[in-house]
């Protein structure tokens, strides 16, 4: 129960040059008087997209229901079992006449089959665009788009007669617009934390002092920590923390960018890969906290990705790697990756189920994040039986912690639809399909 006489605004910002820090959930941004749980808390959705298909065996579970096994890879998420939904049989698009890679990442959220030429695009809205449309009404950014490759250094090229944005991107704000992905982490902090309406030179003087972000919201902070209770002053000085903590990543990582490097394969190793994609999951946890946005898309690679796994003890690109062709050696080296790359998320879905909101309840209790591939076999390019799980509480909405088996065939875009009921979306343009949809998913179904 609230003791205050007068609560804070909803959306309380921390402001100085340059700077415009977004306060996460708090109890004293609820009416006098009032328990949090009357007020329903935001609804956060995320896509991981990991290219090049996943290795089958060490992903799916065997067992239906409520008793399913902990493959490989969803054994890095055990600490939030009871929040996993792994959705079995669901295929990717129709179509066997689009490039594996190429359908595999563009029609991950869109369903829809990309037009084949250099020049035109033509693929559908991505699902998390719909979302974003809604949600970014009440957050400063409407959605957050990143990788890990830089994107801009194959704008243009070829990739089986297509244009490379299909596979550069997972996110479409129209059927002919992609969306950029972000791979620069000093980019994702300034549009989380950087004040938007500041001039870009009282920014760049901030950076240019290399001090705090923090330093120059201390006076507002100050006065907003004199309205809080205890608890949400201890709250507020962990977040605190954690923000300067990846502010100093983020400075690092920069410093190590000028550093002159000779002419080599781009190997990917520890802690340059690692930590670049802990700390885009840091800034993505930062942003559900803060309340920044309600939705991302995140690439862990891009389809056809030649980055060398050197820290696993890899001398062969990704990408070829998964073209194993029966080989043992090679396809264990592939699911090495995909065990890796689960192992980074589980880490975020740590933070998030520690993490809570001004009712108690965990930021995963109130998301929707699904990890997954476009392709189900990166071997032979298939688009079937795709590896698809659904984690998060959903605000209350998913009965998770089940492996459900549906129909073989069953449509990813009837994922999208039931994502977007929940959301409270309708799809009036098109009516009650999405994509190649066929319905919505049963997401309470027991086996």
């Amino acid at each position: 129960m609230m003791i205050f006489k007068k609560a804070i605004p909803r959306r309380t910002f921390l402001r100085g040059m340059g700077a415009a820090i977004s306060m996460p959930m708090m109890s004293a941004m609820f009416p006098a008087l009032a328990a949090p749980s009357a007020s329903k808390m935001p609804l956060r959705t995320g896509y991981i997209y990991s290219p090049n298909g996943i290795i089958r065996e060490r992903w799916r579970p065997t067992t239906r229901g409520v008793n399913f096994e902990m493959t490989d890879i969803l054994k890095n998420w055990e600490h939030v079992r009871d929040k996993i939904l792994v959705l079995s049989n669901m295929n990717n698009g129709e179509s066997e006449s689009v490039d594996g890679h190429v359908g595999g990442s563009s029609m991950f959220l869109t369903g829809v089959e990309p037009k084949k030429s250099m020049s035109e695009l033509f693929v559908g809205t991505s699902v998390d665009q719909y979302i974003a449309q809604k949600t970014g009404k009440e957050t400063p950014l409407a959605s957050l788009q990143i990788c890990i490759e830089n994107a801009a250094e194959l704008a243009g090229q070829s990739n089986a007669g297509y244009n490379s944005a299909y596979t550069n991107t997972i996110s479409w704000s129209s059927p002919t617009t992609p969306l950029p992905m972000e791979h620069r982490p000093r980019e994702i902090f300034e549009r989380l934390f950087g004040d938007g309406g500041t001039d870009p030179a009282a920014r760049q003087r901030r950076i240019g002092r290399q001090k705090s972000i923090l330093d120059f919201v201390k006076e507002d902070a100050s006065r907003v920590k004199r309205e809080l209770g205890m608890d949400d002053n201890h709250k507020l000085d962990e977040f605190t923390e954690a923000l300067r903590g990846v502010e100093q990543r983020v400075q690092m990582a920069e410093s190590k960018t000028d550093m002159e490097l000779p002419e080599m394969q781009r190997p990917v190793g520890i802690p340059a890969h690692e930590e670049h994609i802990a700390l885009m999951y840091d800034l993505l946890f930062l942003a559900f906290q803060t309340d920044t946005t309600r939705v991302f898309s995140f690439m862990v690679a891009r389809e056809y990705s030649e980055l060398v796994y050197t820290h696993l003890g890899h001398t062969d690109p990704y990408h070829p790697l998964t073209h194993h062709r029966g080989d043992v050696t090679r396809k264990r080296q592939a699911g090495e990756i995909d065990v890796y790359h689960a192992k980074l998320f589980g880490d975020f879905l740590a933070k998030m189920e520690a993490a809570k909101d001004a009712d108690g309840s965990s930021l995963l209790d109130n998301s929707m994040i699904v990890y997954g591939a476009g392709m189900g076999e990166g071997d032979v390019h298939n688009q079937y039986n795709v590896p698809i799980a659904l984690l998060g509480g959903g605000g209350g909405h998913l009965k998770s912690g089940r492996n459900i088996e549906y129909t073989m065939g069953t449509p990813l875009t009837n994922l999208h639809l039931s994502m977007l009921d929940i959301h409270g979306i309708e799809l009036e343009s098109m009516g009650t399909r999405f994509g190649a949809s066929t319905g919505r998913l049963d997401l309470s179904a027991t086996s």
